[in-house]
């Protein structure tokens, strides 16, 4: 039987690492949306480098806005091992 106190400090861990997360995906939500608006003028401004680039940091910011879930997913997993 599992003790009641290491599952309470294993759900204390889930949460603060939810709202980690949440936190994590905020920002990246922020900085894709200021990235989007850049790049906007910039191919208003016909800006090619530069549009060039910021296509590449966009890109790199949507990717890493889908890694968050694997690590929520390797917690709740976690938890069926103990």
């Amino acid at each position: 039987m599992i003790p009641l106190n290491s599952i309470d400090k294993k759900c204390k861990a889930m949460i603060a690492q939810h709202y980690n997360s949440i936190h994590v995906e905020t920002a990246l939500l922020q900085q894709i949306k200021i990235k989007e608006n850049q790049l906007k003028i910039a191919q208003e401004s016909n800006m090619l480098y530069v549009v060039e680039a910021l296509q590449n940091q966009l890109l790199k910011l949507q990717c890493e806005l889908s890694e968050p879930q694997d690590v929520e997913i390797q917690a709740l997993m976690s938890l069926l091992d103990d």
